[in-house]
């Protein structure tokens, strides 16, 4: 069992998201970092799709009421487990009546904490994924809060397990964004389709501090609509990484918890940089990087190689 001390900025349970529902509105909701979710359940010897903690801030503190084995990916921190230092990437122990605490993020921005158990919550819909928006999933719901008690089973040994520095992808910004295009994107005037996605990787947005779990709003010069266009489409099935844009012409990035979109869809993120959005925080600068579709399937198929790779058991 753990137990909550505190649950820094924002703590929520996350696993490989809930799908087959978006028909009916419900949405993904899995961790915004697959890469990092996969690699810290690797970590601590659990199978992909676990529950973890998905944590954004420092002084989130844990206390460790059974020994167990942990793990921080994500955002590299500064921690420490009873005043003895730790980062993240690698397995940690920790002993019965050991405190965790994340000190510092220095790179990143949101962090994913596994252990080498299974969490004792509910599975709702094939998930354990929190929903914040309809309150189910996670832990009843809602973020993590000061005394909550996490219980585990099936508490396994788990070797020494770390992922090399050079596997991991920078988080620093500015944030280059591979984007290939939308379907809406003849609704905008040729000089504005030239600025967004430009031919030089020049700093064009910074993210936006109403951003949240939902969407990334960009703030930068608007995006032009072609006179006599509609700002709105019908609503339709989105998929996470599409670049919408609303009225006012600021993009918005949508994340996971969204299954319906009116706006324009000027571009979508490829997906090869989708665990990247985890990362962008206010004041971020982005890059965007036109691509066609062929290129985004390639870079797509090579990641995924990449990571079995990295990720196979020893």
């Amino acid at each position: 069992m753990i137990e909550i001390i505190n649950p820094g900025l924002q703590s929520i349970i996350v696993d490989s998201g809930r799908y087959g529902f978006s028909d009916i509105g419900v949405p993904r909701s899995s961790a915004l970092d697959i890469f990092s979710y996969k690699a810290v359940n690797f970590l601590t010897g659990n199978e992909d799709g676990s529950p973890v903690i998905e944590s954004i801030g420092a002084m989130l503190s844990i206390k460790f009421h059974e020994e167990m084995v942990f793990a921080v990916t994500g955002a590299w921190v500064e921690g420490v487990l009873d005043e003895t230092p730790f980062t993240s990437w690698r397995s940690i122990k920790a002993k019965k009546g050991s405190i965790m605490k994340i000190k510092k993020v220095n790179s990143g921005f949101r962090y994913y904490i596994g252990f080498s158990g299974k969490m004792g919550i509910e599975c709702i819909m094939g998930s354990y994924t929190t929903n914040l928006e309809c309150s189910f999933g996670g832990l009843d719901g809602r973020p993590l809060k000061k005394g909550d008690l996490i219980r585990f089973s099936n508490i396994i040994p788990v070797d020494d397990r770390f992922i090399i520095k050079d596997a991991i992808p920078s988080m620093d910004p500015p944030h280059t964004l591979r984007i290939i295009d939308g379907p809406e994107i003849e609704y905008f005037t040729d000089d504005a389709i030239e600025k967004f996605f430009g031919k030089k990787d020049l700093l064009r947005y910074t993210v936006s501090t109403k951003s949240n779990r939902i969407g990334i709003r960009l703030e930068g010069n608007p995006v032009e609509f072609k006179e006599g266009v509609e700002k709105s489409i019908i609503s339709e099935g989105i998929l996470p990484g599409t670049i919408q844009i609303p009225g006012d012409g600021m993009p918005v990035i949508v994340l996971n918890e969204r299954t319906l979109g009116g706006y324009a869809r000027i571009a979508s993120v490829a997906k090869v940089d989708q665990d990247l959005l985890a990362h962008l925080k206010p004041k971020d600068g982005v890059i965007l990087k036109r691509i066609d579709i062929e290129e985004a399937e390639t870079l797509w198929i090579l990641k995924q190689k990449s990571i079995k790779n990295l990720l196979k058991n020893k």
